[in-house]
């Protein structure tokens, strides 16, 4: 039963793609800005203070991978 309702939780359009946002062209949130800024410091790069909610977004993801940092083990 437990798995049936993660399986349905992960298919859901719970998770958007963030080019799919309504919201998405606003300025990022705190806690993206804060997230990113950490990331982009352990990944070497520079943080560009000006992107919107799916680019930060995205950006997360992006550093996420390059750092190993954040990512669900399978």
């Amino acid at each position: 039963m437990e798995k049936q309702i993660q399986d349905k939780a992960e298919n859901s359009n719970m998770v958007k793609d963030p080019d799919d946002w309504t919201t998405g062209d606003e300025p990022m949130t705190g806690a993206q800005k804060s997230y990113l800024s950490t990331l982009s410091e352990e990944a070497g790069e520079e943080m560009d203070e000006n992107l919107s909610k799916s680019d930060a977004s995205k950006k997360i993801d992006e550093l996420q991978r390059k750092t190993g940092r954040g990512l669900k083990e399978k």
